[in-house]
């Protein structure tokens, strides 16, 4: 049986959905671009045995034995309005690792953005605190300057679009067993530019007024 996190009437849990469901419906903005971003791990597999060659209507076959080679941390960004996504590889999960990366979209990405509207999860390292942990106060203001933070609520991470294009991802390319750091970042290089290519994006409909009917059980009651 698969469990799940059931979040209970909150008050804290509407306000976060209703922030972000109002993000997500507004119109492309170049000077002001959402971007929605999340972080999971994967396990490097080396074979230990090369996968013996596929034959017409057979499957193919791998040898139970393998090798651990560690495992790295993947920060997805994706920008939905513009069906653009990039996906950062690091040995680490550490809050200089995202204020690197965080860095990297504000100066690279988007050196001309006003504001950088940024959904996002409420991990620890998910913080102002982590670029002032890791640069000069001059350099994490001025990176700061230029965000806006939109955390979901607490177990309503089916909120942040950066989770389903990881799923597509995990499903995708890292379904496969894959041995090292280079053939990682060669396997999401290639993921990228061919969605990339597409502009393939995720067609959001749930919106706050939706949410407002359909999950109304989460929202608080108000006595009158």
């Amino acid at each position: 049986m698969k469990e799940w996190c059931i979040p209970s009437a909150d008050a804290a849990f509407v306000a976060n959905m209703e922030e972000v469901l109002d993000v997500y419906e507004q119109p492309y903005n170049a000077d002001e671009p959402v971007v929605c971003f999340d972080e999971t791990s994967k396990q490097l597999i080396q074979e230990v045995r090369a996968p013996t060659p596929t034959a017409p209507g057979q499957f193919a076959k791998q040898d139970f034995e393998y090798q651990r080679n560690g495992t790295r941390n993947l920060f997805m960004f994706f920008e939905p309005l513009a069906g653009w996504r990039h996906v950062q590889t690091t040995a680490q999960r550490t809050a200089q690792d995202f204020a690197h990366a965080i860095r990297w979209l504000v100066d690279t990405k988007y050196p001309s953005a006003r504001c950088i509207h940024l959904v996002l999860d409420n991990l620890n390292t998910h913080c102002a605190a982590s670029l002032y942990q890791t640069f000069e106060p001059a350099l994490a203001r001025h990176i700061l300057s230029r965000l806006r933070f939109h955390y979901t609520p607490k177990h309503g991470s089916w909120l942040n679009m950066a989770e389903i294009e990881l799923s597509v991802l995990s499903r995708g390319p890292l379904k496969e067993r894959i041995g090292n750091p280079t053939q990682l970042n060669l396997a999401i290089w290639r993921f990228e530019a061919q969605r990339n290519k597409k502009q393939a994006s995720v067609n959001w409909q749930f919106t706050t007024a939706d949410a407002r009917i359909k999950l109304r059980h989460l929202y608080p009651s108000i006595s009158t």
